[in-house]
C-alpha cells in the first residue's frame, strides 16, 4: 500500500468518525469531570484584581519554575530508567528476567507518601545510613529534601508508567523494518535509534503526560520532602491560612500547564501511525543474548529493585514488628480493606466506560471541539486531591445534597483524578489499529454502532483492561481526595497510614502500609495479565 493510498484511509476513516451521539456522551462526561474547574474559576473570581497580583508575586513565580524543573527532571529520569527497563526485560535474554520484571513494576503499587517516608527514614541526615557510617567518622548525611529528594522518591515511583506502554510496544513491534534495516547492514544501536525508538514514540509520549500529571499533582513527595511546588503551596494556602481564593489561583496555573501536555501529547500521538500499513506477517523479535552485558544489566536492575521495593517493603515491616506497634486508634482492617478494593474496583469499571467514547474521538475525529473535550478530561489528574474534594463537596452540600457524604460522590472524585490513566492506555491501543479493519466492518453494512462494538471495542480490549489497572492502582493509594468525600466511618488503609503519621507514630504506619501495598498489587496483577495475554 502506497503512502498516499495509506494516508488516504486515515483521512477517510477520520471523517467517519463524526456521530452526534458521540460528542454529546462525552460532552457529559467532560461537563461533569469540569466540576472542579468550575469550582476554581468562582474562587478565583471572587479574589478580584488582589488575585492577579498575587499570581504576578515572586513567589508565584518561582513555585511555577520550581513545579516545571521538577516535572522536568522527573520526566527524563523516569524515561531512560523505565526505557531501559522494558528494553531489558523484553528484548534481552537477561537472567531472572521474569522475577525483575514482576519486582521492577512493584513501585508503583507503593504510595509516594509511604516511600518518601520510608527514603528519608534510610537516607537522612539521621537515618539507617548514617548510622551505618558512624564508625567511619560521619556524623551527618547532607539533607534529602527539596528538589533532589521530591525528584528521587517519585522518579523511583514511576518509571514503570514509562516501562509498561513502551513495554507492551515493544511486545507487539513486528519486527519486518528492523530486520530490514539490519540486512542494509545497520547495526544494533543504529537500529534502535533510527528504527524502533521512533515507532515506540506513541507509547513514550503517553508514559511522558502520566508521569508529568502525576508529578504535578504529588502531594506526599513534596510535602515529606518539603520541596515547595504547586501541590504543596495550594495545600499550605488552603490549610494553614484558609484562603481558598488564592489555592483556586495557583490549582488553575496547574490546570494551564496539564492543557499544554494534553496538546503536546495530542501533537507526538498524531504524529506517527504504528499499524502495518503492508501485506505480510508479523513476526516478534528474538532475544538478544547480552553476554558479558548480563552483568552490569543485573546490578542496574539489582540497584532499581532494592531502592524501590526492597528498602520500602523492608522499612515498614521493620515498623509493623516494632514493640511499639500496639495502636491506639480502633479500626477494622479487614472492613478497612474491603472499603479501599470495592471503591477502587467500581473506580475502575466507571473510568473505563467513560475513557471508550472519549478515546474514539481522540483518535477517529478531526473536530477541534472533540479534541477540545478530550484536552479537557485530562484536567482533573493535574489537581490535587484536596482542590477535588473541596469542589465536590461544595457541589454536593449546595446542588446534590442526596449524595452528601456517599460512596457516588466518592466514586466520582477518584473518577475524575484517574480518567485520564485509562483515557492514555485506550488512546494507546487505538493508535496500534490500522482504520482498514473499521473501513472493512462499514464495507460489510455495519453502521457506526455496530463498529464500535463487533470491530473497535475487541481490538481496544487489551488497552482497556490496562488502564482499569492503573486506576485501580492508584485508587488504592489515593489519600487526600478520600479524606475528603469519604462517607462518615468509612476507612482504609491509606486513611489509616495517615492517622498514623499525624499521630507522629511510625510504627503505627507498617502494617497499614503493608497491606495497602499488597492490595494495590491487585492493579499491577491485572497489567501483567495483560502483557501475558499480549506474548501468547
Amino acid at each position: 500500500m502506497t503512502t498516499e493510498a495509506s494516508t488516504e484511509l486515515v483521512m477517510r476513516a477520520t471523517r467517519r468518525w463524526r456521530p452526534s451521539r458521540l460528542i454529546v456522551t462525552a460532552s457529559g462526561i467532560v461537563a461533569v469531570l469540569s466540576l472542579p474547574l468550575v469550582y476554581l474559576v468562582m474562587r478565583a473570581l471572587e479574589s478580584g484584581a488582589a488575585g492577579f497580583e498575587y499570581l504576578l508575586r515572586p513567589r508565584t513565580l518561582t513555585i511555577f519554575v520550581n513545579s516545571l524543573v521538577l516535572t522536568v527532571v522527573v520526566v527524563v529520569a523516569s524515561g531512560v530508567i523505565g526505557i531501559t527497563f522494558a528494553w531489558l526485560t523484553t528484548r534481552t535474554n537477561t537472567p531472572f528476567r521474569r522475577v525483575l520484571l514482576v519486582l521492577g513494576l512493584l513501585p508503583m503499587a507503593i504510595p509516594s507518601y509511604i516511600g518518601s517516608l520510608t527514603l528519608v527514614a534510610a537516607f537522612g541526615p539521621v537515618g539507617y545510613l548514617q548510622k551505618l557510617l558512624e564508625p567511619l567518622g560521619v556524623t551527618r548525611l547532607p539533607d534529602i529534601y527539596g528538589l533532589f529528594g521530591a525528584a528521587f522518591a517519585i522518579t523511583l515511583f514511576t518509571y514503570p508508567y514509562f516501562a509498561l506502554p513502551v513495554r507492551a510496544a515493544l511486545l507487539n513491534l513486528d519486527t519486518s523494518l528492523e530486520e530490514a534495516a539490519q540486512s542494509l547492514g545497520s547495526s544494533r544501536w543504529s537500529i534502535f535509534w533510527r528504527v524502533t525508538l521512533p515507532v515506540l514514540r506513541p507509547s513514550i509520549a503517553a508514559g511522558a503526560i502520566l508521569t508529568a500529571m502525576y508529578t504535578l499533582s504529588d502531594f506526599g513527595a513534596v510535602m515529606v520532602m518539603r520541596y515547595n511546588a504547586f501541590s504543596r503551596a495550594i495545600y499550605v494556602a488552603y490549610n494553614s491560612s484558609f484562603d481558598r481564593n488564592r489555592a483556586a489561583l495557583l490549582a488553575l496555573v496547574l490546570v494551564a500547564c496539564t492543557l499544554l501536555l494534553s496538546w503536546m501529547e495530542r501533537r507526538a500521538m498524531d504524529s506517527i501511525r504504528t499499524y502495518r500499513v503492508g501485506k505480510g506477517t508479523s513476526k516478534r523479535a528474538p532475544m538478544l543474548k547480552s553476554g558479558l552485558w548480563h552483568i552490569p544489566a543485573l546490578v542496574f536492575l539489582t540497584i532499581l529493585i532494592g531502592i524501590g521495593v526492597i528498602l520500602p517493603v523492608g522499612t515498614l515491616v521493620g515498623w509493623a514488628l516494632n514493640p511499639a506497634a500496639n495502636s491506639p486508634i480502633d479500626m477494622n482492617m479487614p472492613q478497612a480493606s474491603w472499603n479501599a478494593v470495592s471503591s477502587s474496583a467500581i473506580t475502575a469499571l466507571v473510568t473505563a466506560a467513560a475513557a471508550v467514547p472519549l478515546g474514539l474521538l481522540a483518535r477517529r475525529s478531526a473536530s477541534r471541539f472533540a479534541q477540545t473535550l478530550v484536552g479537557l478530561a485530562y484536567i482533573g489528574n493535574a489537581l490535587p486531591g484536596i482542590v477535588i474534594g473541596l469542589a465536590l463537596v461544595f457541589f454536593g452540600a449546595n446542588a446534590f445534597p442526596a449524595i452528601y457524604q456517599t460512596l457516588p460522590l466518592l466514586v466520582l472524585g477518584y473518577a475524575i483524578r484517574f480518567l485520564p490513566y485509562a483515557l492514555a492506555s485506550t488512546r494507546s491501543a487505538l493508535s496500534g489499529m490500522s482504520p482498514a479493519l473499521e473501513e472493512a466492518g462499514r464495507s460489510l453494512g455495519l453502521t457506526t454502532v455496530q463498529v464500535a462494538l463487533r470491530v473497535t471495542l475487541p481490538l481496544m480490549g487489551t488497552g482497556i483492561i490496562a488502564g482499569m489497572g492503573l486506576v485501580f492502582l492508584n485508587t488504592m493509594k489515593e489519600l487526600p481526595t478520600t479524606l475528603m468525600l469519604a462517607p462518615i466511618g468509612f476507612q482504609t488503609p491509606a486513611t489509616r497510614v495517615w492517622m498514623a503519621s499525624e499521630a507522629g507514630q511510625l510504627a503505627l504506619i507498617g502494617l497499614p502500609g503493608l497491606i495497602l501495598i499488597g492490595l494495590s498489587c491487585l492493579g499491577l496483577v491485572i497489567l501483567l495479565w495483560r502483557d501475558e495475554r499480549a506474548t501468547d
